[in-house]
């Protein structure tokens, strides 16, 4: 790296604030309508959210991951491919979904943020919508957790040929073992006749 790049980059880096901006309507809206406790990692990074020294906080942060950070906090419009390193998969989803802009006008009523993201959007592909997870107070970005009726309903469809085949062989198994203890009972009763 030539040192203009690198001086381009420590201006970038200088001129990203050092003190993360927290959006808790958020996490107060998913909390009360789902009836879940909910932390920080639901968007961010780190589950004690943006501030800190830890992975994924903004102490943390290394050159390069703030000026990805100013670039992210820049990308006001929906559309824009950028990667906050202080965000997750969801929380960049959404950036890259809406923009920051309108992120930041739904402090006020963040229930819409339901309304505005993509309807068919999965990220962690367990068969629930992220604006089903960011409803229902769980992870969309953790296959594990979700509504357990619907992830049973997932994990049901998606593993159906599995299921069947097992119960197949499951079926098979008991009416061949059924039919050998049989044989062995006649066997058995047959030897008995001729003693």
């Amino acid at each position: 790296m030539n040192s203009r790049a690198a001086l381009l980059i420590v201006l970038a880096a200088a001129s990203v604030p050092h003190r993360a901006i927290a959006y808790p309507e958020f996490q107060a809206f998913v909390a009360k309508s789902s009836g879940r406790t909910v932390n920080c990692a639901m968007c961010h990074a780190n589950s004690d959210g943006p501030e800190g020294t830890g992975p994924g906080q903004i102490g943390h942060l290394n050159a390069a991951e703030l000026e990805r950070l100013g670039r992210a906090r820049s990308a006001l419009q929906p559309g824009q491919a950028v990667e906050s390193p202080i965000l997750n998969a969801f929380g960049n989803h959404i950036i890259k979904s809406i923009g920051k802009e309108k992120f930041v006008e739904l402090k006020v009523s963040p229930a819409h943020l339901a309304d505005l993201l993509p309807p068919d959007s999965d990220l962690d592909h367990d068969g629930i919508p992220d604006v089903r997870e960011y409803l229902d107070g769980t992870l969309p970005i953790n296959h594990n957790d979700g509504n357990p009726l619907l992830l049973f309903r997932h994990n049901f469809r998606t593993n159906l040929v599995a299921i069947a085949l097992t119960l197949a062989a499951t079926v098979c198994g008991v009416w061949g073992l059924g039919h050998l203890l049989h044989g062995f009972a006649t066997a058995s009763r047959i030897k008995d006749t001729e003693d």
